[in-house]
């Protein structure tokens, strides 16, 4: 395991240990403050965060094994784990708002006599702020290491912000219109259906990686220009590109002079290879085949 990706997982892991802290705290504010401000809203909210600790921990979990270099068994490393373990936050976050709907619409007739208490709408407000920050701060990281999987997480975060919003509103319409009670099961459905949202952007791509999806048109082009762009080269075709995880890895044929030695062919291919890795649209492993230019195709 080299230094940078030493240092990822270290980010991964301080980052997702942050966040656990955070979640377990804001789960036992809310939910505190749910149950004395009497609102069915800021518990469900509550739930919600819980479910973010349940993800954190997988995510911690997870890091040991896809982090692991390739071996004989995994030839290409074990990043298909962390695709596993983002597609799972995606699914336990969809049966986390169906479930949370569910209840809001069964129980809309049990009207509550009691109007929520402002410590609800606090809380809910507390939880905007810290969760929107830590939202922020994870997916940069996530982005800069290029793991799928802390993005989702963040975004695990953000609809816990989003979801906090309208539980907000709805206690706020309860408590200041006691008539409105309704607005507590209704803020309910509508976290749900942030939280339903947020949990199909973490599926929908893990979908893909997982049926070899690969590169888009635009990344497709970014890879022949490099290839292209190196001395030597005089066409690249039978480009094949399929993700990994997070990344791609690259299959592509060159053409050279035929008349170079097989040095200089094998010296053009590394510096095609060493271009794509540096420069690449988020390019983990490149093959580069070898064949003899004899004119345009």
């Amino acid at each position: 395991m080299n230094a940078h990706h030493s240092q990822g997982v270290r980010e991964i892991k301080r980052v997702t240990w942050i966040g656990l802290v955070i979640n377990i705290a804001l789960a036992a504010l809310k939910l505190t403050a749910g149950i004395l401000g009497r609102s069915q809203v800021v518990v469900a909210d509550a739930v919600h965060s819980l479910s973010d600790c349940s993800t954190d921990i997988v995510i911690l979990v997870g890091v040991r094994f896809w982090s692991q270099p390739p071996d004989e068994k995994h030839p290409h490393g074990h990043r298909r784990i962390e695709t596993l373990i983002t597609m799972a936050i995606g699914v336990v976050l969809g049966a986390v708002a169906v479930g949370l709907a569910y209840h809001a619409i069964v129980t809309l007739q049990e009207r509550d006599e009691h109007v929520p208490g402002w410590i609800a709408f606090v809380a809910a407000i507390i939880s905007i702020v810290v969760k929107e920050s830590l939202y922020r701060w994870t997916v940069a990281i996530g982005r800069r290491i290029r793991s799928s999987a802390v993005v989702a997480n963040a975004w695990h975060h953000r609809s816990d912000a989003f979801s906090s919003f309208p539980a907000a509103l709805a206690v706020a319409a309860a408590a200041l219109y006691p008539p409105w009670w309704f607005v507590d099961h209704i803020g309910a459905v509508v976290v749900s259906l942030f939280i339903l949202q947020a949990a199909w952007r973490i599926v929908h791509p893990t979908l893909g990686e997982l049926a070899d999806v690969g590169a888009s048109p635009d990344d497709r082009r970014r890879i022949e220009e490099l290839a292209m762009a190196t001395e030597g080269v005089r066409l690249v075709h039978a480009l094949r590109t399929r993700f990994v995880g997070p990344g791609l890895h690259v299959d592509l044929h060159i053409k050279v002079d035929p008349q170079m030695t097989v040095w200089e062919g094998h010296e053009i291919s590394e510096q095609v290879k060493r271009r794509l890795l540096d420069d690449g649209p988020d390019v983990l492993d490149v093959v580069v085949h070898l064949e003899p230019y004899r004119g345009p195709e």
